[in-house]
């Protein structure tokens, strides 16, 4: 299934992309939150819209989508994954993986602009997998750990690079901004997705292809690191943890290249959707 939520007279609700058409499910009752995960909310909504398939409402392909899953406890994510993004950053390859938290108030919809931060110079994208756990996660083992997932999402870790590295302290400063994790179009569940350990992940900038790679190159792959955040806290239903970039960011290039103002971003993932990010200056 393809979960979405979309946006309605100012409130945000459930829905569903099925057969490249979105529908309403506000008839489902429930919103995609932990409540709903950690219930087996994937296992009733599947049975709901195999038994109202012919009844649901059909929604405007205009929709304007939020983020696919309501605001989650924590989003972890995993720096220097892919062995050439950390070269062209100028970092050794981890021995360990690299964790960090960004700010779940950061969270946007897939579609909305990237606001540039009050003085941010270095504003920079990275495409990622994003993986959402579907159950409790607490010391769990690398051979189980695929059965605490719900499914998958694109995500931007937009970074603010000055803040990230030149101003002391953990990364976390350049990487919690209003805007800064753009998530969707879709919450894909993992049963769709046959090999996510084979996804092609790209991010253009102005129409010029910045990022070009593929999950087969992640470092740690996703069970492992399931099982290593579990080791450090306790993983959510509705949790994400987004696994990495690879290269190609704007740190990377010589002459580092980062957002303005009217830059536009697409991005994709194989079976995950593609979306278009608007860059805008910040107005407040």
């Amino acid at each position: 299934m393809k979960l979405i939520r979309f946006r309605e007279n100012g409130t945000e609700k459930p829905g569903i992309f099925l057969d490249e058409q979105f529908f309403d499910l506000r008839s489902f009752g429930e919103d995609y939150n932990e409540a709903f995960f950690e219930t087996g909310g994937l296992s009733r909504l599947e049975a709901f819209v195999a038994e109202k398939r012919d009844s649901l409402q059909k929604l405007d392909s205009n929709i304007k989508l939020a983020v696919p899953f309501q605001r989650p406890s924590k989003i972890v994510c995993i720096g220097l994954n892919y062995a050439d993004h950390a070269k062209e950053t100028g970092a050794t390859p981890p021995a360990e993986p690299v964790i960090f938290l960004k700010a779940t108030t950061s969270l946007v919809g897939p579609s909305d602009p990237i606001v540039i931060p009050k003085g941010s110079v270095k504003t920079d994208w990275e495409v990622e997998l994003a993986v959402v756990m579907g159950k409790k996660a607490s010391y769990v083992s690398e051979e189980e750990a695929m059965d605490f997932v719900a499914g998958y999402c694109l995500h931007n870790d937009v970074s603010e690079r000055e803040y990230q590295l030149e101003r002391g302290g953990t990364w976390d400063k350049g990487k919690g901004c209003d805007s800064f994790a753009p998530m969707g179009p879709y919450l894909v569940t993992k049963d769709e997705i046959s090999d996510v350990d084979d996804l092609r992940l790209w991010l253009k900038l102005n129409g010029q292809t910045m990022q070009d790679g593929t999950t087969a190159n992640l470092i740690f792959k996703i069970p492992f690191l399931i099982s290593y955040v579990s080791r450090f806290m306790t993983l959510l239903p509705g949790d994400v943890i987004s696994t990495g970039t690879p290269a190609g960011v704007g740190l990377g290039m010589n002459p580092t290249v980062y957002l303005k103002p009217g830059d536009v971003v697409e991005l994709g993932i194989d079976g995950l959707g593609s979306t278009t990010q608007n860059v805008v200056a910040y107005a407040h």
